[in-house]
């Protein structure tokens, strides 16, 4: 997997919520918007900071979480 450089966790940012470069802007919020139809130029309007590398990398994060398993381990 490429590095996902632009997406950040940080306690102190939206709870620990993987944001946008820092930003208040969750990966989540921009999956969101796009499952809701928005195109990628209304989210960068109505976000004029976000970049369109952010919103590749949000997808990208999106598609390496869902592929993740997590596998409960038994307690000996």
């Amino acid at each position: 997997m490429k590095e996902l450089s632009r997406i950040t966790l940080d306690p102190g940012v939206m709870g620990g919520k993987p944001c946008v470069r820092g930003l208040r802007v969750t990966v989540g919020t921009v999956i969101g918007l796009l499952a809701a139809g928005r195109s990628r130029e209304e989210i960068l309007q109505a976000y004029p900071y976000l970049e369109p590398e952010d919103i590749d990398q949000c997808l990208a994060y999106a598609a390496w979480r869902v592929d993740e398993r997590e596998v409960t381990l038994p307690v000996a």
